[in-house]
């Protein structure tokens, strides 16, 4: 009898309520401590005391399968079916982050997909840190905000499979939802904004430079395509000694060029003297000759 569900209880998704948490899990919260002490007999105005005695978040953990106390309230607010005005005040609790949490969960499993998604997506801007137990009984930290992610896109949350969640941008359109406005869409606007004042300040500095350059004299026409000349050192650099021997080394066969020069030229001039010399005799003898036959 006690873990009956309500008879004023509606059905939810075609099933009695406490049919979307499976057998196995249902039966052990069943046979669990905490739910024969603490949750029996509760009505829906006593809930709000246990879920603020909350302090972390579960489903199922050690060896032995043992139930959260989250999870076991959970099956009992399915059992009761408190009203929808209750789990909103749930969810708006802005001082109890696990009231607030324990509200999202139920809302998810119980809820249609435009309440969801109406009373969820808000719960985004809610970074405030969570414990939760894992399966292996150990403590991990999450996010108020990460834990709504998972219950909006997730199959399968703290050991118990969520209802098929239809898409928001079916919902859309056929307008049962108002396109999704986040936090974060003013800032970017203001970046934006901010991007575009600064892009035309460069733009302003582009102009003020190229007005610049135009103010400026032109210079000459110059040929770029002839090489120019390496600047003049400064001051003479001192020779090297490879130097030094080369320059002497020119010097003497200048000089040796010269001297060769020279003594040609004149054994030239001996040469023609001597030609000379021998045409005179000839001549000579000619002339005596001549003189000899007239004689």
């Amino acid at each position: 009898m006690a873990n009956r569900t309500v008879k004023e209880a509606p059905t939810i998704k075609g099933t009695n309520p406490q049919y979307l948490i499976e057998k196995i899990i249902r039966s052990r919260i069943y046979d669990c401590r905490y739910w024969k002490e603490d949750c029996f007999a509760l009505t829906a105005e006593l809930v709000v005391d246990k879920a603020v005695e909350l302090k972390y978040i579960g489903g199922v953990s050690g060896g032995n399968i043992r139930p959260s106390p989250f999870l076991c309230l959970i099956l009992k607010m399915l059992q009761i079916c408190p009203e929808k005005d209750i789990i909103v005040e749930f969810i708006k609790n802005e001082e109890f982050k696990y009231v607030r949490a324990l509200g999202a969960f139920y809302m998810r499993l119980a809820g249609t997909s435009v309440e969801i998604y109406k009373y969820l997506e808000p719960l985004y801007n809610d970074f405030r840190k969570m414990k939760r137990l894992n399966r292996n009984d150990k403590y991990e930290l999450v996010h108020m905000d990460e834990f709504i992610d998972e219950l909006l896109r997730e199959e399968r949350v703290l050991d118990v499979q969520l209802p098929r969640l239809q898409k928001r941008n079916v919902l859309e359109e056929n307008n049962q939802l108002e396109p999704r406005q986040s936090v974060l869409d003013e800032d970017i606007d203001d970046n934006e904004s901010s991007d575009d004042g600064a892009d035309e300040k460069e733009e302003e500095k582009k102009t003020q430079k190229k007005q610049e350059t135009s103010d400026k004299p032109k210079k000459k026409w110059k040929d770029y395509d002839k090489p120019e000349r390496s600047p003049s050192p400064r001051y003479a650099r001192s020779p090297s000694p490879r130097e030094k021997g080369s320059k002497k080394r020119h010097r003497s066969r200048s000089r040796s060029k010269s001297r060769s020069r020279s003594r040609s030229r004149e054994n030239r001039k001996k040469h023609s003297s001597r030609h000379e010399h021998r045409e005179k005799k000839d001549r000579d003898r000619d002339r005596g000759k001549e003189k000899r036959r007239r004689d």
